[in-house]
Parts: structure tokens; C-alpha cells; sequence
């Protein structure tokens, strides 16, 4: 299996902040921030089924292709006892979350120029934290039991969401290696531009490739991150070729306060947009774009509409 290398013309979409969105426009909650029991409650479940369907309208209006996740994002064998969940029925999720994802992007074939599926995952800890001091080798063997599920529903490609340490990164890159996954990581930064764990962006895309070998991932992304927060850690480099990724959180708060605040902290749509279309222009490699925490179609639709205007072809 291999995931596309960038081609001319071909940009993709993620959805938004699937969490924060059904947590706080819809109302219903996620018992450790896990979205996949939310298949389990009907009303929930059209709810997540409507905001795919907005999400897949940005991308039809616009020309984008789609490159869908969501739901899985806690779907490890850790989170998952600490909801009761046996291995067996998070075996049964997840295969229901990727069903769910093809099913609502079926009628949009002909619409859409290319529909991709992703499967989620996150790090075993606190992806706030710094990682809890976990190993290669754990990581490796933590994430394999969900990149082994993910493999055989034949996704296309695994997005490991807001990883915060080198180490775990390395891991999970060796476990998806192993399965033949194509894999992507997406870093989550501070106020301060670095990982909580203290690296830069460009040490960890670096040293992950460095200790990854062969196994490093297909490509690099940040996510979880306002602008402010990311755009000063991309420094001028060869590296940041690896990085093709983009999926902001939509207000310029600290992300451990907009986790505490209790309701939906949208920024400005417009702005946000305007802040993507100008990254993009300025690094025409970047081809994967979308949106975190508060973020769902006001936001893409700006991003969209900007990404399309940065890459425009020049008048003749």
C-alpha cells in the first residue's frame, strides 16, 4: 500500500474538530474525549452523518479531493478498557467507524475528485503531556494492536494525531512499517512553538526520520495548533519538505484552556482562512489541509475558498 506523492492540482481536505463540534454544537458527550461510542446513539450518530455531509460539500464545491477520518482518534487498547471496551468490541468499533466514513462518502463519488479514508490514532498518553516517557519499543508494540485493525480494513492511509514525543512517533512509524500502512504524523506545538516534550518542529520531523530508517512515515503534519502557534516553527530547511499537513485549531487560545472552557471557541473563520491560503502560497508543496479543535464547514469553506485562490494558475 503507498499513499499518493503531491501532484499538481490535486489538494486535499480533511474534516474539522470532529470531537468539539458533536461535543458542544450538538451536545453530547465524550466520556474521555472518545467518539466512537457515539455510533452506538442514533441521534448522535446523524448528527456526526450531517457534518460529514457538510464537510463533503466543501469538497465538492471546491474541487478538493477528501481525506476522511474520525471517531477512532481514542480507539487503543488503553483508552479503550478505561471504557469498558473488551478486544473484541474495539475490534467491532473500529471496523464500524471506517464503515461509517465510506457509507456517507458513498453518494459523493461522482461529486468529489478523489475520496480517501483514513484511519485515526493517537498517542497511548496525554497528547498535552510530553508523553509519559514511552519507549520506542512500547510505542511500537502499544499501537500495533489498532494499526493491525486499521490494516486489515484497508484503509488508505493512518493519520497519528497530535503526537507530542519523538519516541512514540518512532514507534508507531515502525509499527505501521511492519503492517505495510502508509502513515502520517502530525505533531501538536505550544504557545512556544516546540513540542511539550521540548523538541522543535524540525528536530522531531528529523530525528524521526533519522531513528525511523526505512520505516519513517510517508509524510509529516501539525495539527492541534493555531497558526501563531505553528507558522514560526517553520524554519527554512529541506526538511520541511516532509511536512505536508496542515489542520489548525480554529482560535488562537492556549489548547489546555480551550479544553477547559466548556463550550465551542470558534476564532474567526475568515481570518483562519486567510492564514492557510498564505501558507499555501508560500509553500506550494503543502497538499493536505483541514481543521482541528473548533473547526468544522464555516472553516473549511474559508480554507477551501483561500487554497483555491493560492493556487490558482498565473495568468497567461
Amino acid at each position: 500500500m503507498s499513499f499518493p506523492a503531491q501532484r499538481d492540482g490535486v489538494i486535499h481536505l480533511t474534516e474539522g474538530g470532529t470531537e468539539t463540534e458533536i461535543m458542544y454544537k450538538f451536545g453530547h458527550e465524550l466520556p474521555e474525549f472518545a467518539a466512537f461510542p457515539l455510533l452506538d446513539k442514533p441521534d448522535a450518530a446523524a448528527a456526526l452523518r450531517g457534518m460529514y455531509q457538510r464537510y463533503l460539500d466543501v469538497c465538492a464545491r471546491h474541487g478538493l479531493a477528501a481525506l476522511m477520518a474520525g471517531l477512532d482518534y481514542r480507539l487503543s487498547p488503553d483508552w479503550g478498557a478505561r471504557l469498558g471496551y473488551s478486544p473484541e468490541g474495539l475490534a467491532e468499533m473500529q471496523a464500524r467507524c471506517i464503515a461509517f466514513l465510506r457509507e456517507v462518502a458513498a453518494p459523493y463519488a461522482g461529486q468529489i475528485p478523489e475520496i480517501r479514508i483514513a484511519g485515526g490514532l493517537g498517542p497511548r498518553g496525554d497528547a498535552y503531556g510530553t508523553g509519559g516517557g514511552i519507549t520506542e519499543a512500547e510505542a511500537e508494540d502499544y499501537h500495533a494492536w489498532q494499526l493491525g485493525e486499521l490494516a486489515r480494513l484497508g484503509v488508505d492511509i493512518v493519520w497519528a494525531a497530535t503526537f507530542n514525543n519523538v519516541p512514540e512517533a518512532v514507534g508507531v512509524a515502525r509499527a505501521a512499517h511492519r503492517l505495510g500502512l502508509p502513515l502520517t504524523i502530525s505533531f501538536t506545538l505550544t504557545g512556544e512553538h516546540r513540542l511539550r516534550s521540548g523538541a522543535s518542529l524540525k528536530e522531531a520531523v528529523e530525528e524521526t526520520d533519522r531513528l525511523a530508517g526505512e520505516a519513517a512515515p510517508a509524510f509529516y503534519g501539525i495539527n492541534c495548533s493555531h497558526p501563531l502557534e505553528f507558522a514560526p516553527a517553520i524554519e527554512p530547511g529541506d526538511w520541511f519538505a516532509r511536512v505536508r499537513s496542515l489542520r489548525p485549531n480554529a482560535a488562537k487560545m492556549d489548547k489546555v484552556a480551550l479544553c477547559k472552557i466548556g463550550h465551542l471557541e470558534e476564532g474567526d473563520p475568515v481570518e483562519l482562512g486567510q492564514m492557510m491560503g498564505d501558507l499555501a502560497r508560500r509553500h506550494p508543496h503543502l497538499d493536505v489541509f483541514g481543521g482541528c479543535c473548533g473547526s468544522w464547514e464555516s472553516h473549511l469553506e474559508e480554507i477551501a475558498r483561500n487554497l483555491r485562490a493560492a493556487r490558482a494558475p498565473a495568468p497567461a
